[in-house]
């Protein structure tokens, strides 16, 4: 039984990063069966998803130290243009972290203009949180 939440756990935090898995998938599976409480499954999805969305952030950081090499993946001028839109979205835009498509480089952008932690960690729990939420009823 336990291994089901460990599986979420990883689940939820690959899918916050660059790799395709579906948290949702495995975390309804898992709600379908009366082996596991659903709190707890609403709490181990949540976290393994923000700590993935934490990989990101600090990944966002460390690259930053590396912009100014040759093989940076960025060139300035898109560096630039993603600067305009983070500051002109706001960190508030944090609250969306948990969009499929969207949310895995927003928070990579959020550790590239060094967004303080808690306030990244604060803003993006409560996106994910609520999402994970509203999709296991239990809002």
């Amino acid at each position: 039984m336990i291994s089901g939440y460990v599986t979420l756990f990883l689940v939820a935090l690959g899918a916050a990063t660059i790799l395709p898995f579906s948290s949702e998938a495995v975390l309804l599976t898992l709600m379908q069966s009366d082996d596991y409480n659903h709190s707890l499954l609403l709490v181990t999805a949540s976290a393994g998803n923000i700590s993935g969305s934490l990989v990101n952030w600090i990944l966002g950081v460390n690259l930053l130290r590396l912009k100014q090499r040759p093989w940076f993946p960025f060139d300035e001028k898109s560096f630039d243009r993603a600067s305009r839109q983070y500051r002109r979205f706001g960190v508030m835009s944090l609250l969306f972290a948990w969009v499929r498509l969207v949310g895995d480089p927003l928070s990579l952008i959020a550790g590239f203009f060094k967004t303080p932690l808690l306030l990244f960690l604060l803003l993006v729990s409560i996106g994910k949180i609520a999402r994970y939420a509203a999709l296991t009823g239990l809002a």
